[in-house]
């Protein structure tokens, strides 16, 4: 008998990307046509049908609620056999991590790679980027004070922000947002599971000069050498 839970778990197992609810349900639906389908074909070409098992046609019409209602029981199943993984909920969807208290353990498996660090100006313009995206370097430096080039590219290169298009002001300025990256490193879906989201998304910021994006004043450019640890999420993917 293949019970519900079974299956969403082994799909997760074998997918290395994140699945949705609906693209679960979606690979369940299909696999239930491609039988019932198979069993016609059988009947057609005179062949004895293998009986459709009751508990796969009783996922004919598998809905997304449904996942979720078996991954939330898959997730208490494992917290009462105390598992060392649950299945957690990322901005791509469902995937199954290692729990955070067995980090140091899993950190074993990669010798080679050290948590990223970002400098105290490096995190403010992220979490500024973060907030308030998309958003212009110009709106940013508006807020910090400074020059932002050096901390926007290094923001880049970890693929922690990207660029989203341009803005429609003089000069067609690029748009600034974070990645999909950006969310699995700080373990939320949405920009609203941000601390105070909705306040900090809404309050009034100073409002940047009128001049062309891309020209900086060298005089108040920032450079700084402290740093603090970039808080990535503790979990770690299920491999």
């Amino acid at each position: 008998m293949k019970d519900l839970t079974c299956i969403i778990e082994a799909l997760l197992i074998a997918s290395e990307e994140p699945l949705q609810s609906e693209e679960i349900a979606r690979l369940i639906r299909s696999q239930v046509a491609t039988v019932i389908e198979e069993n016609a074909g059988a009947v057609e070409t005179g062949e004895t049908p293998t009986p459709v098992p009751e508990e796969i046609l009783a996922f004919e019409h598998l809905s997304s609620e449904e996942v979720d209602k078996a991954i939330k029981k898959l997730n208490h199943e494992y917290e009462a056999s105390r598992r060392s993984f649950l299945i957690t909920s990322r901005a791509k969807g469902w995937k199954i991590y290692t729990k955070p208290d067995f980090a140091d353990f899993v950190r074993q498996l990669f010798p080679g790679q050290r948590p990223q660090r970002l400098s105290g100006p490096a995190m403010e313009t992220l979490a500024i980027t973060a907030y308030r995206q998309p958003i212009t370097k110009a709106a940013i430096e508006a807020v910090r004070g400074v020059s932002c080039d050096g901390m926007l590219q290094k923001l880049l290169d970890l693929e922690l922000i990207k660029v989203g298009g341009r803005a429609e002001l003089p000069g067609r300025p690029l748009l600034y947002e974070t990645t999909d990256l950006f969310f699995e490193h700080f373990g939320i879906r949405t920009i609203d599971d941000l601390p105070n989201a909705s306040e900090l998304r809404t309050i009034k910021l100073p409002e940047p000069e009128e001049t062309t994006e891309g020209v900086e004043d060298s005089t108040n450019s920032e450079s700084s050498t402290s740093e603090q640890e970039l808080p990535l999420s503790e979990e770690t993917p299920n491999s």
